[in-house]
């Protein structure tokens, strides 16, 4: 895509820049208001089993296949909710700030894992797509896609911020000194870390995002 960077910061989106938790929550809410408890319930099985197939959360398609083939008001209230949930009120407080101070060290780049529609929505709805100067990378398992990442954004050094400590240490293992790895104790996947970061532990961790804003370069390449 362009000359070979310095610096990549690559960074996740859900609980890393937006409050993911907060609008899960607020999609329980949703579900029974519209579906009662057993159709929120028949929605989380339905999820479940679809994450389980594709690796990652399809929101639409699980209320797709929730539908069937019937056409009821409530499912269409359902799809406004989704497609004009207003995630730009989740995205975490200091986050444009720290993106704006990155930038002068290195190259700000997204790299999430979801499906094709949802997700490039929820990152443009976040003012994320502008933030990031629509360098945007979405995976399957964005793990397994550094090759495709390293092409697109070749760097001497590459920087991966996220709240999913399996992330983490699957970069660190992969890339090795080529990555400094940044955990954001935040959400419910930051909260459940265990033996994993024990055994490979992040080199910097961080509260919110924008304690980024504080860092110089030097601090990126300290424990590399």
């Amino acid at each position: 895509m362009s000359d070979r960077d310095s610096i990549v910061f690559l960074f996740d989106v859900d609980n890393t820049l937006i409050d993911n938790d907060r609008f899960s929550a607020d999609l329980a809410a949703r579900l029974e208001h519209e579906f009662g408890t057993d159709g929120r319930e028949r929605y989380n099985a339905i999820d479940k089993e679809i994450r389980g197939q594709v690796g990652y959360a399809d929101y639409l398609g699980v209320l797709q296949r929730l539908r069937g083939q019937r056409s009821e008001r409530s499912f269409m209230e359902m799809s406004f909710f989704l497609l004009d949930y207003p995630f730009e009120q989740r995205r975490f407080p200091g986050v444009l700030e720290a993106i704006d101070h990155l930038r002068t060290l290195g190259r700000p780049v997204i790299m999430s894992d979801g499906d094709t529609v949802f997700q490039p929505r929820k990152i443009r709805r976040a003012g994320l797509w502008e933030a990031f100067r629509e360098d945007v990378l979405i995976y399957v398992h964005k793990e397994e896609m550094l090759d495709d990442m390293q092409a697109r954004y070749p760097a001497d050094h590459y920087v991966m911020v996220d709240d999913k400590p399996r992330i983490l240490v699957a970069l660190k293992k992969l890339l090795g000194d080529r990555v400094t790895t940044v955990f954001v104790k935040q959400g419910h996947y930051a909260a459940a870390a265990g033996k994993d970061l024990e055994d490979t532990p992040p080199d910097i961790t961080v509260d919110t995002v924008a304690d980024l804003a504080k860092l110089g370069r030097e601090a990126f390449f300290a424990t590399a």
